[in-house]
């Protein structure tokens, strides 16, 4: 074999490769949905509060291209887990396609009945004045640069919840004041992670990054290179934080090693740990 006819084949394997990666990506990953069950520490959380579990869904896109099936899955996947609290964290449709408002809020509304509230966030896809009033239709409240307090087994739990856009110290701590106790901030974006921890929040929970979406072996996700978090959990200072990978895609209708999900986490008190 000649050095020439090496590369032709060298280069075809390798196109055939990726070809077939692809193709996985496309037909199979992106719809193996998985739930991630983990205790979560939050620093200062009375012990009455301990065990207290959340269900989070978020980036869901409902599109073409992420069907109504594969949205009732991740909706029955976690209510099947009957989480105390349930929380939506932004990113229903994709970009502002209003055709999708009425029905993601219809398949998301089996999700509303949680024991202790169910409680919506917006991403930066979702349209601000359509989304909204859908969910809230359905059940669900809405914090849009918002928080609500709820008391569970005697004591006060705070939810904060706050818009894509809302980003410096100033207008979180706004958003933030007047909570006590165990504070839980809804961010759609993990970059927000160093706002909270500056403002001494103990749980953030956020989406966005889709766990990057494709990630490369030995090179790792191209698109998750700007984020403090890309999946899972992690901790910065006294605040810990929860990124899940979502459920749907965007811009390509494609995932590698990176499988959607939706989360239940359990909270429990206790130090911090870094994994």
């Amino acid at each position: 074999m000649t050095r020439r006819d090496f590369l032709r084949s060298a280069t075809a394997i390798s196109v055939g490769a990726l070809a077939g990666v692809g193709a996985y990506g496309v037909a199979y990953e992106r719809h193996h949905l998985s739930r991630i069950v983990r205790d979560v520490p939050v620093r200062g959380l009375p012990p009455a509060l301990d065990g207290l579990r959340i269900g989070m869904i978020t980036d869901i896109h409902h599109s073409a291209a992420v069907t109504a099936d594969d949205v009732t899955r991740a909706v029955m996947v976690l209510k099947d887990a009957a989480p105390d609290i349930i929380v939506l964290g932004g990113d229903y449709i994709s970009f502002f396609d209003r055709t999708y408002v009425g029905p993601v809020a219809e398949l998301l509304q089996p999700l509303a009945s949680a024991p202790h509230g169910a409680f919506a966030v917006l991403g930066n896809h979702d349209d601000e004045r359509d989304v909204p009033p859908a969910l809230s239709a359905r059940g669900f409240t809405v914090l849009k640069d918002q928080r609500t307090s709820l008391t569970i087994q005697g004591e006060r739990l705070d939810l904060a919840g706050i818009r894509f856009w809302t980003r410096t110290p100033r207008e979180i701590a706004a958003v933030l004041n007047g909570t006590g106790g165990t504070t839980i901030l809804l961010a759609h974006d993990p970059r927000r992670l160093t706002e909270a921890a500056a403002l001494d929040v103990q749980l953030v929970l956020s989406g966005h990054t889709h766990g990057g979406q494709v990630i490369v072996p030995a090179f790792g996700a191209v698109a998750g290179r700007k984020f403090p978090v890309l999946a899972g959990y992690a901790t910065r200072d006294n605040t810990s934080i929860f990124v899940s990978r979502g459920v749907g895609t965007v811009y390509v209708p494609i995932r590698i090693n990176c499988p959607p999900d939706v989360a239940v986490l359990t909270l429990r008190p206790g130090g911090l740990v870094t994994s």
